[in-house]
């Protein structure tokens, strides 16, 4: 069966515009319209688990749907979600991305199985979400940015976060600082690593690309990246860690080392889940507001389903929070 991805290859077009064209949505020609629906006529192309002539069934359900439940950062997103659905007499259902077109997540969206979808999973492809968008069906993407007139957006601000981090690390006296990434396909890391940068040119630190260590925000990567800075035996004077997951697993080399954080070196996280409130020492972190995303996100799916106005994009702040695992060297 042909997708909107293939639609958009034989009309020369980009799968949003593609999108646009197949949703009738009066943002491109006439002329480029004409030529994505002559497209999808030759390929049969018909849009996945709906009949032009039939209207879909409630189903007073919101999916979400996640890359790994069991993550640390998910319990109070979820919360969010789950308490507006609730009080609103909505069930809702969260599942795992498999990144097949076998799994329920990928039903969810094609098939329209629930009434709306929350989707915060990299491994779920934009022309995925594209080819599922439709009128009457409400799609949010979280911390992914896709423009596209039915689908709505909300993040986080993560260069924001990451700024304040690497700012709250130099206003400390720290010049030497190294930033352990998340995966290089997450956008998420692409702009803590920005705002990283930018706090370091802002204060006249130059970046070394010796100080940038690869993770894929796991606990195992923060402690594999953690070791290589340690075997490197010049040790920097504090890290900025992509998520606190990873920089808990940096506490752990550093203990095995017998490294003491702050006093050898500080360190920060992003997140502020749970445990980093509870390891030792306490976690220096940037929250994200995790509860109001989830609880934002159903609200806006509420307004579509309630042919609302609503705004495409919603970017929601982060804050520092002090802990006690940087040091201050300025008090020498």
């Amino acid at each position: 069966m042909a997708t909107i991805k293939d639609v958009a290859k034989r009309a020369g077009v980009a799968v949003s515009t593609a999108s646009y064209a197949l949703n009738n949505i009066n943002k491109i020609s006439p002329a480029t319209k004409r030529k994505v629906m002559e497209a999808a006529k030759e390929l049969n192309y018909q849009k996945n688990g709906i009949a032009s002539d039939l209207k879909r069934t409630k189903t007073n359900t919101i999916a979400l749907i996640l890359k790994d439940l069991s993550g640390p950062y998910y319990s109070e997103l979820i919360k969010g979600v789950q308490t507006v659905a609730m009080s609103n007499g909505y069930d809702l259902i969260a599942c795992n991305s498999l990144g097949d077109t076998r799994s329920t997540a990928i039903k969810f969206l094609k098939e329209k199985r629930v009434d709306g979808v929350i989707v915060l999973a990299t491994n779920i492809s934009d022309e995925t979400i594209l080819d599922s968008a439709r009128e009457e069906f409400p799609i949010v993407v979280l911390d992914r940015h896709l423009e596209h007139e039915l689908v709505l957006q909300v993040e986080v601000d993560n260069w924001q976060g990451a700024y304040l981090a690497t700012e709250h690390l130099i206003q400390k006296g720290h010049k030497e600082i190294a930033y352990v990434s998340g995966p290089n396909n997450s956008q998420d890391n692409e702009k803590r690593f920005k705002g990283y940068q930018d706090a370091l040119e802002k204060y006249g630190l130059s970046y070394s690309p010796k100080w940038k260590v690869s993770g894929d925000f796991t606990r195992e990567s923060g402690y594999k990246a953690t070791k290589m800075l340690i075997a490197q035996n010049n040790l920097p004077e504090a890290i900025f860690y992509g998520n606190d997951e990873m920089a808990i697993g940096g506490l752990q080399a550093f203990n095995e080392k017998g490294i003491q954080v702050p006093e050898d070196v500080s360190i920060v996280g992003f997140d502020d889940i749970q445990l980093s409130e509870f390891v030792s020492p306490p976690l220096t972190t940037i929250r994200q507001p995790k509860y109001e995303v989830g609880a934002l996100a159903v609200h806006l799916i509420f307004q579509q389903l309630s042919e609302e106005e609503v705004d495409r994009y919603y970017k929601l702040s982060t804050e520092l929070v002090e802990r006690e695992s940087v040091s201050d060297r300025q008090k020498g």
